[in-house]
């Protein structure tokens, strides 16, 4: 095993004299060749181009001696020291931080960014970090080869955002450019980058009181009244039908969902309240503006999409999770055609039921039902006000990765 470990930070600028203390003394270096090129490393070192980390850790761990690793911006933050750390390579590691990518990237744009949203893109979570553009106003987003920003503009399709491209920060090299989204692939770009995705107007607001998107923001509470969304809310928009629906989808930061005859847009706000991307679908225009208007009123990002299902969603990008509220069975079965983990849909009749159940089950999915009964009172006499009756279904696959 290694005598020592120091994990280097390395941000473009001077070497603090612990750093140099630390690769002055060290017989094994391992780091990217930029790295690795630094006057500071000893030319009698053992030298480890790094690729793998977990490859490179074991090496280190057989080596005899002190090892350097050196990487870019702040090692511990989604950086090698994670790595390092695992226990199978029972490494000591002390860690030099520098200056973060991300933190260098918002410096050069001069904008704040405790309320951003941090994430990694490389090719298995990529659609994901597009869902998380799709959904937040600021997203500062670590790229890799072939999830850079050419490939976060082609997968935002349909939705306007600005970026901001950092190359290689810290070197001689390094530029900065703004473009927006649907430009982005007609340029190359350098490895490494920085892409900050902005989806709305940068305010000077007060600062709050957690990094990133601050849960408690909008009204308290899940399946808000029809009060709150100006009244007048469909049949398969109620309370209680809402409520169960989202417990049954379960939306979260990375997911893209389908909202299929959003109504009102009652459902799909409550989605992206969750943190989720939101395409809400309808066929009908004066829907779609009571979607959009309701998404500004209570300060979510969705995409609203008018047309006539199940044609308008071929071109759709691939879901996660999708409520139908409207299109029936044959909604249903194109949708279970895209094979998004869960899909939630009601039915105001046992045999309309059974007829998506069984199509659902067929496309290999675990089906339940349950009928739904809610009866509104009036608390001031206790009298019956409203009732409602639903058959909900819900089918669910099995849970996938990434």
């Amino acid at each position: 095993m290694a005598d020592r470990v120091t994990v280097i930070g390395w941000d473009g600028s001077p070497l603090t004299a612990a750093a140099r203390s630390a690769l002055g003394a060290a017989t094994l270096v391992a780091g990217a060749a930029h790295h690795l090129a630094l006057p500071e490393v000893p030319p009698a070192a053992e030298r480890i181009r790094l690729g793998s980390v977990a490859l490179a850790a074991r090496r280190i761990a057989a080596h005899r001696g002190t090892a350097v690793v050196l990487a870019d911006g702040d090692p511990g933050f989604f950086g090698v020291v994670r790595t390092l750390r695992a226990p199978e390579y029972g490494l000591e590691v002390e860690v030099v931080p520098a200056v973060s990518s991300v933190a260098a990237a918002f410096a050069r744009a001069g904008m704040p960014w405790d309320d951003a949203q941090v994430v990694v893109a490389h090719r298995r979570t990529l659609r994901r970090a597009v869902n998380v553009c799709r959904a937040h106003t600021k997203v500062a987003v670590l790229t890799s080869p072939g999830a850079g920003p050419a490939e976060l503009g082609l997968l935002l399709d349909g939705v306007h955002r600005t970026f901001v491209i950092c190359e290689e920060l810290g070197t001689g090299r390094e530029q900065v450019t703004v473009v927006t989204s649907d430009k982005a692939a007609d340029h190359t770009w350098r490895d490494p980058n920085v892409v900050i995705v902005i989806g709305g107007p940068v305010t000077a607001a007060d600062g709050g009181w957690i990094a990133g998107r601050d849960p408690g923001a909008g009204p308290r509470g899940w399946a808000l009244p029809a009060e709150a969304y100006g009244g007048g809310l469909g049949e398969g928009e109620t309370d209680l039908l809402r409520a169960t629906q989202l417990a049954r989808l379960g939306p979260r930061v990375g997911d893209l969902v389908w909202d299929i005859g959003s109504g009102s847009g009652a459902f799909a706000v409550e989605a992206a309240r969750c943190g989720a991307a939101v395409i809400a679908v309808d066929q009908d225009p004066d829907a779609c503006g009571r979607t959009t208007a309701a998404a500004r009123h209570f300060g979510v990002q969705l995409q609203v999409v008018h047309g006539t299902a199940p044609h308008i969603l071929e071109n759709l990008p691939e879901p996660d999770v999708v409520r139908v509220g409207g299109g029936g069975a044959a909604v249903v079965s194109a949708v279970a055609d895209r094979r998004p983990q869960r899909i939630v849909t009601h039915a105001a009749t046992r045999d309309a039921a059974e007829l998506v159940g069984r199509d659902l089950t067929e496309h290999g999915y675990d089906v339940e039902c349950a009928l739904l009964q809610s009866v509104e009172l009036d608390t001031r006499a206790w009298t019956e006000k409203e009732r409602s009756v639903a058959f909900l279904l819900s089918g669910r696959l099995a849970e996938r990765s990434p």
